[in-house]
């Protein structure tokens, strides 16, 4: 049962278990054919400052857009779901989270706020601030990582039901195979009734799309690089970072950008604690992160797939995002 005004946090990502999960994707994506670096380790404390400058870039829609459809349909999405608890899934600051805690809360159902993010400190600092703006309402933190640790979420209250909030796009993210079992995961954790509401990326212009992860000032290309200085930091690496080159491109079948990084010239790198010696030829592309966008028609397959019953989905007039309220079948 929640108690008003209490607050919680689980631990159950520790500094070692981040650690192991680094060198394991490591080793595997730099022995990967073709080369690849999953995007999570973009965000060190630099990483996290460069994307922050990405969402008040004018070329990058993505963040104005949920944030503005967000607004319009906050009220809407709080009277759809009826929900007493609001989990949010890689809530890094809980900015965008405040619109729905005041919506909830107006429509009389709010009892608990449940931040998960990977970052202890991030989120400690995020759920003092939130308890100074809401001293009424319980605040259950849970360090981790979305993609395994879902069934350490708390459950609904007896009576009540939760509503797990995945925002930003970040399921685009996600290779149709990982994605297929990370939402089957989440219906796992939800009791039949129970909701997520999720924020996706809709197809658009090319045109619209590509320059929102290839901006004029190159702020996107640092923070592309910027897991090459993780590497160097965390592992010993050697990798000269400005021999990189950031390229951005529409994969028009897959329906997603691409985010790469081009080794300008042939180089060897060694990665001191994984003992491994890395060839890179001169053009030679490693793959950093995708981000998918998609058709309306697409989200309700793969969303159905798992498990999940569309319920109410909420688009900006421009069609560039989509908000969807999913019920668990």
């Amino acid at each position: 049962m929640s108690t008003p005004g209490l607050i919680q946090l689980d631990v159950h990502l520790t500094d070692a278990d981040a650690d192991a999960a680094l060198r394991s994707d490591v080793a595997r994506g730099l022995t990967a054919r073709p080369k690849e670096l999953p995007p999570k380790w973009f965000y060190d404390t630099r990483g996290s400052e460069l994307f922050e400058k990405i969402t008040e870039l004018p070329e990058y829609y993505p963040f104005r857009t949920e944030r503005a459809l967000l607004i319009d349909s906050v009220a809407d999405i709080a009277r759809s779901s009826g929900a007493d608890t609001v989990v949010e899934l890689g809530s890094g600051s809980s900015t965008k989270t405040r619109l729905l805690l005041d919506a909830f809360a107006e429509a009389g159902t709010l009892r608990r706020y449940v931040p998960q993010d990977v970052s202890e400190s991030a989120l400690r600092g995020a759920v003092d601030e939130l308890h100074r703006e809401y001293p009424a309402l319980a605040l259950h933190g849970v360090v981790g990582d979305f993609t395994r640790d879902l069934d350490r979420l708390p459950g609904a209250d007896p009576g009540g039901k939760r509503m797990i909030a995945f925002l930003g796009g970040t399921i685009g993210n996600l290779l149709p195979g990982p994605r297929h079992e990370f939402l089957t995961h989440v219906r796992g954790v939800l009791e039949p009734g129970e909701q997520l509401l999720l924020g996706t990326g809709l197809a658009t212009d090319p045109a619209v799309m590509v320059p929102a992860y290839d901006d004029a000032a190159g702020v996107t290309a640092e923070f592309n690089r910027n897991v090459l200085y993780v590497l160097n930091r965390e592992l010993g690496a050697n990798f000269e970072v400005d021999a990189f080159s950031h390229v951005a491109l529409w994969d028009a079948e897959n329906e997603w950008i691409e985010m790469r990084l081009r080794a300008s010239r042939d180089m060897q790198v060694r990665v001191r604690d994984l003992d491994l010696d890395v060839s890179f030829l001169a053009g030679e592309e490693m793959s950093t992160e995708i981000s998918a966008k998609f058709r309306t028609e697409v989200v309700d397959e793969f969303v159905t797939a798992a498990g999940f019953e569309p319920t109410r989905r909420w688009i900006d007039p421009d069609e560039r995002f989509a908000l969807s309220l999913l019920t668990a079948a």
